[in-house]
């Protein structure tokens, strides 16, 4: 029983990573639509390149959609309004009329009888074609119901009254009487006229809603064997219609008849083989990342979440589809880990990604393009200029071979409405902008570091660095100069120069605790040490490695600048006391006088070991010269590798001798002994 628990613990990791691949694989087909695939791939312009294709079995002809906006337009256009008489206000109006023709007629003593009723006449008159309450967009030609009670009648639009044109039919009305006070008749007119029509929505939504139900999405059909298109035949809008109609009726039956389980099998296949190359990928090329446990689900989370936002976009509409960032994935798995990971992460999600949108072959040739583009032109995230430089060279890419295929597949362009999509791609760039917050977001879930946090931690005002060269000013200095030497030889190596130079400025912070005991911050010539017994006296300069590991976790620093702490002296031995001891007891422990280690893991901490013992080890150089430089640094270099220091870290011979050369160069800048001048 021990036997297998102890199996199970050793084969943990395996199993981890097996069920995480299993369980991406399984919830990136789960979200793929439930159909088959049509086997061939057509576009407008292209000839056919398949043999002839004869119809397996009848099928109706589709309409286009613009064929089917335009006869729920024309129909729209042609179903008949109903328009609501409301009797009360003729009424209420010709009660008002007494009230406010006394008012306004109080001084008048001339034909009063007649006035009055002229004025009930014409209203009755006006009321019996109806007044509107605002103006419709028919044509005056145009029929429609007017609906009084339940009595409905058909009528042109333009028998009904405006209020806008009112004034023009009573003025009519008024210069042909011999009234006087013409202008208190308008005036009367005006203040108790009200609109008494207004369209029924209801029914006239009812009615248009009935006319739309009987347009036909197909128009015409195909009888099985039929012959749909020859072999070299360009596809026109016509064919493409018919064979898009095909398209959706073979894949809709294909999942209803046939067995679903088949179907969802070969999804799932080829969906493990996408997601095992990019496994073997990381496990032969990123191992760090593959052993990584959070690396690694990190990775297939971005791949997965990609899928995801793909997929409801489809869903919703299919021409949205380039709204979705899609560059955002290798912008991140770049910033978190390299280059080369995040366009091999990138390629292999838009293969499967090619399962879920429509023109695969457009959208997997624009998609890898502008992945491409993207990896090659941002350098450095942290900096945002590069970002929007990066954005708008993507945007361009996406216009240039958008427009690519669209001359190939229509020859030219009809209208604007063609280059829609061209606004998609301005939104996709604005929304690729949102990849800061992301990092900042993922920083905090996966505990994980970009540089642009590095980019933050280099900046010597923040607090742990502004305690360091409080309390310790020598070590602070040390650290500046460990920082310049390590982030130029780490970008002659290719390294990653920016978490170089944060893990140089941080690495001896654990000197804090007791400064003092620590040659560059002794300024009186008190030594401590003279106090000491040898073995304390290692205890003190072995323990700043501990001291600074709890340091570091007590201002939340990143793990991977940790490492720099924690590695930066390795397995080494503090030799000076070591050998005080040894005079006094040539038998005398050696673990006492050594580093608890790790010893560098990657080629990062190798670097920052090399400039660290470099840079300390040169102050007591009393006169150095060029030469003397050179042999100095190759000393001390040699022996870390006769310790076996660089064993576990990816750094090869190669790359030793190109260090070596960078901190012989910037040592002989620091150490440069200007001409003395004449006074």
């Amino acid at each position: 029983m021990s036997d297998f628990r102890d199996n199970f613990y050793r084969q943990q990791p395996f199993l981890y990573k097996l069920v995480i691949f299993i369980l991406t694989t399984v919830l990136m087909v789960y979200l793929f639509p439930k159909k088959g695939k049509f086997k061939y791939q057509f576009s407008v312009g292209k000839p056919w390149q398949y043999e002839n294709l004869y119809a397996p079995f009848d099928f109706g002809i589709l309409k286009s959609e613009d064929d089917i906006s335009k006869e729920k337009e024309a129909l729209q256009n042609e179903a008949i309004p109903y328009f609501d008489i409301d009797t009360i206000v003729a009424s209420r109006v010709q009660s008002k009329l007494k009230k406010t023709y006394v008012e306004v007629f109080k001084d008048s003593i001339f034909q009063e009888k007649e006035i009055y009723q002229f004025i009930s006449r014409k209203l009755e008159k006006i009321y019996e074609s109806g007044i509107l309450d605002k103006r419709y967009t028919y044509s005056n030609d145009k029929q429609v119901y007017k609906k009084t009670g339940n009595t409905v009648s058909a009528v042109t639009y333009g028998s009904f009254l405006q209020m806008s044109t009112l004034s023009g039919v009573l003025t009519k009305g008024i210069d042909t009487t011999l009234f006087p006070s013409k202008d208190k008749l308008l005036f009367l007119f005006y203040e108790i006229v009200e609109p008494n029509v207004k369209i029924n929505t209801l029914l006239t939504e009812e009615t248009i809603d009935e006319a739309l139900a009987k347009v036909l999405i197909t128009r015409g059909s195909v009888e099985k064997d039929a012959r749909i298109i020859a072999k070299g035949e360009t596809v026109d809008s016509n064919k493409f219609q018919i064979l898009k109609s095909l398209q959706l009726q073979y894949e809709s039956e294909l999942w209803s008849k046939s067995n679903k389980s088949l179907i969802i099998l070969g999804y799932s296949l080829l969906v493990a083989l996408a997601m095992m190359m990019l496994f073997l990928f990381i496990r032969k090329y990123r191992s760090e990342v593959y052993e990584n446990t959070t690396k690694l689900t990190f990775v297939l989370f971005n791949m997965l979440l990609m899928v995801l936002l793909t997929t409801l976009v489809v869903k919703f509409n299919p021409i949205y589809v380039y709204v979705v960032p899609i560059c955002i994935l290798p912008l991140i798995i770049k910033a978190f880990f390299d280059a080369r990971l995040g366009l091999f992460t990138h390629v292999i999600t838009v293969l499967i990604l090619g399962f879920i949108v429509p023109n695969s072959f457009e959208y997997m040739f624009l998609q890898i393009i502008a992945g491409i583009v993207t990896i090659l032109t941002v350098s450095e995230l942290y900096k945002r200029a590069n970002l929007f430089i990066s954005v708008g060279q993507i945007t361009l890419v996406y216009f240039l071979a958008f427009l690519a295929f669209h001359f190939i597949q229509q020859g030219g362009l009809e209208s604007l409405e063609e280059l829609r999509p061209l606004l998609f791609f301005i939104l996709c760039g604005f929304a690729t902008l949102i990849v800061h917050p992301l990092i900042y977001g993922f920083e905090k879930i996966f505990g994980l570091v970009s540089d642009v946090s590095l980019l933050e931690l280099s900046d010597t005002n923040s607090e742990l660095l502004k305690e360091l060269s409080n309390k310790a000013p020598g070590t602070f200095h040390h650290s500046l100069n460990v920082a310049n030497i390590a982030e130029a030889a780490a970008n002659e190596v290719g390294a990653n120069a920016m978490l170089v130079r944060v893990g140089a400025l941080y690495h001896d912070v654990g000197k804090t605790k007791n400064p003092t005991f620590f040659t560059e911050n002794q300024v009186n010539g008190v030594n401590p040490h003279d106090n000491l017994s040898p073995q304390e006296s290692a205890k003190v300069i072995v323990g700043h490695t501990i001291n600074g590991i709890e340091i570091a976790k007590k201002y939340k620093l990143p793990d991977r600048v940790i490492d720099f702490i924690r590695t930066h002296h390795g397995t080494s031995k503090v030799y000076y006391f070591l050998k005080k001891a040894q005079e006094e007891n040539p038998e005398v422990d050696i673990s006492e006088f050594q580093y608890p280690g790790p010893i560098p893991f990657s080629k990062e901490t190798a670097i920052l070991m090399m400039a660290d013992s470099v840079e300390a080890a040169s102050k007591s150089l009393q006169q150095p010269t060029s030469s003397l430089i050179d042999n100095f640094v190759e000393k001390i270099i040699d022996k870390q590798m006769s310790e076996g220091q660089f064993l576990n870290a990816d750094i090869t011979f190669k790359e030793i001798q190109q260090i070596k050369k960078v901190m012989k160069r910037k040592l002989n800048n620091i150490y440069h002994l200007r001409v003395e001048y004449p006074e």
